[in-house]
């Protein structure tokens, strides 16, 4: 079930979204202050290209760095696509079969906003990284 949801999500949004992941994280790479943010735009946009099977759960090691970090991200490039999920999301949320994947949508939000001090993980092993 996870491949097809994936596979629908793939051609529905999950392609356009990954691609604004990547240039954002390219963008962010120009520089070497930016380089840990490009980084994890790199890894939230994978994870936007296949969402269904994964979840992601805060880093306890994670401290003070990655807070400043998430402040500088939410600057930076956090808005513009926190502003891209809203939008695919209420697009996809137009149609009944839409509606799960504009909530997937909804649920990236929080994600792409605070990146930072964050881990993916499959959706079988929520706890398995602590």
């Amino acid at each position: 079930m996870k491949t097809i949801l994936n596979v629908i999500w793939l051609i529905l949004s999950g392609f356009w979204l990954f691609l604004a992941y990547l240039a954002a994280g390219v963008l962010l790479c120009i520089t070497i202050i930016g380089i840990p943010f490009g980084i994890a735009a790199f890894r939230i946009g994978i994870y936007a290209l296949w969402p269904f099977g994964y979840t992601t759960i805060e880093r306890r090691d994670a401290g003070a760095p990655s807070c400043v970090g998430n402040v500088l991200w939410l600057v930076l490039a956090g808005w513009w696509l926190a502003i891209g999920h809203i939008v695919t999301g209420l697009l996809l949320c137009l149609t009944i079969i839409g509606i799960p994947f504009g909530v997937a949508n909804f649920k990236l939000i929080p994600v792409s906003l605070f990146p930072l001090g964050r881990e993916i993980v499959r959706t079988d092993e929520p706890f398995a990284a602590r």
